[in-house]
């Protein structure tokens, strides 16, 4: 049987089965809930970064806009079953890839392997249809196309990553030594013009997308505006224990692959070329960048590291194959059975919020959700009362900050500003306190704390998230 007539169809069956979990649930994390808030907004007029904002790069914002246009936006179905086309194309690429380089028992083992570990970290992190899940298949066809020195479109490919979450440039190391490794030299001749085609990939469509969206305005939301979140003041201790818990689920879901790497690296055996060290290492770096280290970030990973499990089964014993499809195939089952049973933890609240927040204002009345779990004002089917969708972006809270770290003045640049305009001009009719005890308490936001001394009443409580409605 022709290879990919034999294998797209498993691979296909693979990818809908380990990501099944993911349409059992409306959605998974907060993430999914601001891509849906903000994808509702745009659809019904808003522009990114300037009436709603995200400190993200704009095409997933987009493509859950297309999804909502095209199939209504009261349900997440279309954008999971794209995540399933994201997997499998991933799959597909890395089995391409290893396929060129070792053969097509080796393109067979990436493919599958890849698909078993890719849902190997929380069931929240790891189903949810978000940045990294979109970005994978971008970096994985960067690699692709520069395998076969095609560097315009190597270019297009990491651009893209990059516009879809910025650590997914990252690909641009390992593109740039296969580039620097081809013959003949990449400051020679055809070298050059590869040279010239790469750095056009990668930066035209990052301009177009910059006038499209306004070059101060992407600059700021997506790098110079974030300084504050990447501090690591307030944050060491829930970071340290993030890394290391995450690293840790990772590394039992992937130990089918991390064991014959290790078993060739103590053996001091050469395995596997430069870029995909490299594209492993890149990888790595981009996971520690804000030093957050939340699970969704570590799904970066898994590509290189199945290619170079890969390398290290080709040279090895088939039995050595065997062991880490068994392996891999039982950390899936323990992940899948653990996403087909869990339910995310702040679901029910949201949902009860939600209710509650639907109950007291008719359909287009503004209201603000002061909390962090954006997934309220889809939920709600209410607007917000402004572009900011959580208290994270006012206050710099985030991932377990600590106080010393979180308020007023620790949060976007010029943000308070234009919430007090936003507030004025357009006065929710209902604020919900969702801090329920967190560092960015009314009761510690002089600014809000004012704002609902003026004009508003409690009205009411949800499981402790207090409702206030206007006088």
């Amino acid at each position: 049987m022709p290879f990919w007539r034999g294998l797209v169809p498993v691979l296909s069956v693979l990818a809908l089965a380990t990501r099944l979990p993911s349409f059992l649930r409306p959605l998974w994390n907060p993430d999914e809930g601001f891509l849906a808030t903000q994808a509702r907004m745009l659809a019904q007029g808003a522009v990114l970064y300037r009436t709603v904002v995200d400190r993200k790069p704009p095409l997933l914002p987009w493509l859950y806009e297309a999804c909502f246009r095209a199939f209504g936006d009261g349900s997440l179905l279309p954008v999971k079953g794209l995540a399933v086309a994201a997997q499998l194309v991933t799959a597909v690429l890395l089995a391409s890839l290893a396929r060129r380089r070792w053969g097509e028992r080796a393109g067979r083992t990436a493919g599958v392997l890849y698909l078993l570990v890719s849902i190997g970290l929380e069931p929240e992190d790891a189903q949810a249809a978000t940045f990294e899940v979109f970005a994978v298949p971008w970096t994985a066809a960067a690699m692709w196309c520069a395998d076969r020195g095609r560097w315009g479109r190597a270019g297009l490919a990491t651009a893209a990553a990059l516009l879809t979450k910025q650590t997914g440039g990252a690909v641009l190391a390992p593109v740039l030594l296969m580039l620097w490794t081809a013959r003949p030299g990449p400051l020679h001749g055809q070298g050059r013009r590869g040279t010239a085609a790469l750095a056009a990939g990668v930066t035209l469509p990052v301009a177009a997308v910059a006038w499209v969206c306004g070059p101060a305005r992407l600059l700021f939301w997506c790098v110079t505006g974030s300084g504050t979140y990447a501090s690591v003041d307030g944050t060491v201790g829930a970071s340290a224990a993030r890394a290391l818990t995450n690293a840790a689920v990772l590394s039992t879901s992937c130990a089918g692959l991390l064991a014959p790497v290790c078993l060739l690296l103590l053996a001091r055996r050469r395995f596997a070329p430069p870029d995909l060290w490299l594209w492993l290492i890149a990888s790595a770096v981009a996971v520690t960048t804000g030093f957050h280290f939340f699970g969704h970030y570590y799904l970066q990973l898994i590509p290189p590291l199945t290619l170079l499990a890969t390398a290290a089964l080709h040279a090895l014993p088939e039995a050595a194959r065997r062991v880490a499809a068994g392996l891999s195939a039982l950390s899936c089952a323990a992940f899948l059975t653990a996403g087909l049973v869990v339910t995310p933890p702040e679901l029910p609240h949201s949902l009860r919020v939600a209710d509650a927040v639907r109950a007291r204002t008719a359909p287009a009345e503004p209201v603000l959700i002061w909390g962090m779990h954006p997934e309220q004002y889809w939920f709600a089917r209410r607007p917000p009362a402004g572009r900011f969708l959580t208290a994270g972006l006012l206050t710099n809270y985030s991932g377990g900050r600590d106080a010393s770290a979180v308020g007023e003045a620790y949060g976007v640049p010029g943000g308070w500003p234009v919430l007090r305009r936003e507030l004025q001009a357009r006065p929710p009719a209902l604020v919900v306190d969702d801090s329920r005890g967190r560092p960015y308490a009314v009761a510690r936001v002089p600014t809000l704390r004012a704002f609902l001394r003026r004009g508003y009443a409690r009205v009411g409580s949800v499981e402790g998230a207090v409702l206030y409605a206007r006088r």
